[in-house]
């Protein structure tokens, strides 16, 4: 593990996040439990455990569907790579929308820049961007124009072209002369015109969520300036390279996780709390079981892996080792959980429950964000067993990139004109 990010530990082991550790027992200590992804996957399997078990208020189980969401995940990834050579899950995939090599570009406009800077600024693209990858809606669609021809982006890819676009104008930047970085002095002054502005987002190009990804982002500029020894006196998103690349030329996945977990905390909305300390992805449910004050809690953190995941590359591209990857978990988002729904790997006990609204809190949308994680593990071992490749050759990571992401569009695509089977109102924090 990196010594840099052993500070945030708090006397908890971050990967295995024993479940009948005293440390419950304080508030402090039951937050530090919450943020490992060891206590998201261990209290997943629970949920799955329970609902096979036939004590699922909301979902049925069914391994049939499960061996045929892992074929189709099996046959698409070799569709999508038929050599097998599976990049990792992560948004520098959604940069390269349209064919583009838009890594490529940034590098160019960096071609001055040192190792330890272009590290910085790949990642405060990269962190803006991933915070700004929730929900867009199925109406809202970012026009770029290249080379004299002008293509249109959508989703997940349109909010990624977007937010590479803005950040190489300088709109997260303080600086003029510095526009290639994220610092707080931008992300507090945000307004939702100006990112309005450069999400392309009007009254007929209508974004999901625009006012909650501007308050949360103003939120990470405050969360920045507040910890300079984290993010620079600055106040850099990119300043987490400095935190994280010890000496040793190496750093654990799961230490860039917690870090995020613990320096970002302050973004979240603050329903979700144990005293004082935001959750942030992570949601009551009764029948999740656990020490002290973590009883009752399921931590998810989404978004906060979906951001270490995507951090991998930057950190490799600039000569720093990433060790540990299958510590992390599969990402609950609607994609990966609508493929369980769509294959009848999950099945709603009342159908009728697809033609409303939910919201994250809900307990049947925290309950199918944990059993699509738990399901998730138990569907990578098939899928790999299809292709014929063994965990190290395709980790998780992988799994999700060839794979399950993809093949959970592909189903909503043809089943509903993109839209996820459940509807879930979303703020632009979750999903």
């Amino acid at each position: 593990m990196s010594s840099n990010a052993g500070s945030v530990s708090a006397g908890v082991d971050q990967r295995t996040a024993d479940p009948a550790d005293p440390a419950g027992a304080d508030p402090a200590g039951a937050v530090a439990m919450l943020r490992t992804a060891g206590a998201v996957r261990t209290r997943c399997a629970q949920l799955l455990e329970r609902a096979r078990a036939g004590g699922s208020r909301w979902f049925t189980v069914h391994d049939d569907g499960l061996r045929a969401a892992a074929a189709d995940v099996a046959d698409l990834t070799r569709a999508r790579y038929p050599d097998l050579a599976v990049p990792y899950h992560s948004r520098w995939r959604h940069f390269e929308a349209g064919g583009v090599d838009r890594r490529a570009d940034l590098d160019a406009l960096l071609d001055t820049a040192d190792a330890p800077e272009r590290a910085r600024a790949m990642i405060d693209l990269t962190v803006i961007s991933v915070l700004l990858d929730a929900g867009a809606g199925a109406e809202w669609g970012f026009l770029e124009d290249r080379d004299g021809a002008t293509a249109r982006f959508t989703r997940s890819e349109g909010l990624a072209v977007a937010s590479w676009h803005g950040f190489v104008s300088g709109a997260f930047s303080s600086d003029a002369s510095r526009p290639l970085q994220v610092d707080a002095a931008a992300l507090r002054a945000l307004t939702e015109d100006r990112l309005a502005g450069v999400l392309q987002a009007t009254p007929d190009n209508p974004l999901v969520g625009l006012a909650g990804r501007v308050q949360l982002l103003r939120r990470l500029g405050d969360a920045l300036a507040a910890q300079p020894e984290v993010f620079g006196a600055d106040g850099r998103a990119g300043g987490l390279f400095d935190a994280l690349a010890g000496p040793a030329g190496s750093v654990d996945a799961h230490d860039i996780l917690v870090r995020l977990l613990t320096s970002l905390a302050p973004i979240w909305p603050s329903e979700n709390t144990i005293g004082v300390h935001r959750l942030g992805d992570c949601w009551r449910h009764d029948a999740v079981s656990g020490p002290g004050l973590t009883a009752g809690w399921l931590p998810l953190h989404k978004l906060s892996q979906w951001l270490t995941y995507s951090l991998i590359e930057p950190f490799v591209w600039a000569g720093v080792a990433v060790t540990g990857l299958d510590a992390l978990t599969g990402l609950p988002e609607y994609r990966n959980g609508g493929l369980l729904l769509d294959t009848a790997a999950l099945r709603l006990r009342d159908p009728g429950c697809a033609s409303r609204t939910w919201n994250p809190a809900d307990e049947l949308v925290v309950e199918w964000r944990g059993l699509t994680v738990a399901l998730l593990d138990e569907m990578a071992p098939l899928v790999r067993a299809r292709l014929g490749v063994d965990a190290d050759r395709m980790p998780l990571a992988c799994v999700l990139e060839g794979g399950t992401w993809a093949a959970g569009r592909a189903s909503a695509r043809r089943l509903r004109d993109g839209l996820p089977p459940l509807a879930v109102a979303s703020d632009g924090t979750v999903f």
